[in-house]
């Protein structure tokens, strides 16, 4: 039978075994704790498009300051039979309401843009849902409907936002195509910009307050439709039901 001897060298052996043991454990432990932590923190993603198998489109306006515009982009609006989407600050309900009952009464959805158009991510949660709700108030007393569309404002989101919006019931929208008439390009350029990127399920932005977009919104429609393409407001064009956004932020139903 063999005797173990333990000398110094064996013991200083046998110890420096036990420590990268220990040490390769606690890499271990620490790798899986952080893929949890990844996991936990993935990003939220709003709603940039939705998928769609047919030609559908939705045009939405973002109203945050000036109101001159409006009354004519309805009047084009109701010319095509078109029905589309406004975003509008508290504060522009305020100044403007029976802009917001005329927006409502022509069959228009009356989206949220906040109430006071905040960076949003620089908001604790209880200031972000309550920027949601104040907005949500003024636009029901003035139409009788609730409000179900979010839009931030200056496009500024984090997982805190998205949360905080779907706690309020609603969806946090964006737009996968920007037309960039706050940047006053020409009706043609704007035109030129939404056919080349619009697709199945686009959501487009546009401002009522942008210096050129009354010229260019019927050339806009008129391209928009020679493409075959149906244009409907936001609420029509988000499927029903538990849904996810992937990378691009597109949306997808749950399917079973």
């Amino acid at each position: 039978m063999k005797l173990l001897i333990l000398t110094k060298r064996n013991l200083i052996t046998a110890f420096c075994c036990l420590a990268v043991g220990v040490t390769a454990l606690a890499v271990g432990i620490s790798s899986a704790f952080s893929a949890v932590s990844a996991a936990s923190t993935d990003r939220v993603i709003p709603i940039y498009c939705v998928e769609k198998d047919e030609k559908v489109v939705s045009i939405s306006f973002d109203a945050a300051w000036g109101n001159e515009q409006t009354e004519t982009l309805l009047d084009i609006l109701d010319k095509y039979k078109v029905k589309t989407t406004f975003f509008l600050v508290g504060q522009w309900v305020d100044k403007f309401p029976d802009s917001v009952k005329e927006i409502a009464k022509r069959g228009h959805d009356v989206g949220n843009h906040s109430n006071t158009h905040p960076h949003m991510t620089q908001l604790s949660t209880d200031k972000m849902k309550s920027e949601i709700s104040a907005c949500n108030e003024k636009i029901k007393k003035l139409t009788g409907k609730e409000a179900t569309l979010f839009r931030p404002p200056y496009g500024d989101y984090n997982n805190n936002v998205v949360n905080a919006v779907k706690e309020c019931g609603m969806y946090c929208v964006q737009w996968d195509v920007d037309s960039l008439d706050w940047k006053d390009p020409t009706p043609q350029q704007m035109v030129q910009r939404i056919k080349s990127k619009i697709s199945n399920g686009s959501i487009i932005l546009l401002h009522n307050g942008a210096k050129n977009t009354p010229e260019a919104l019927p050339l806009i429609i008129e391209a928009i439709q020679s493409e075959g393409y149906k244009i409907v407001p936001i609420s029509q064009i988000l499927p029903k039901g538990e849904y996810t956004t992937d990378h691009e932020g597109r949306m997808h139903i749950v399917t079973a």
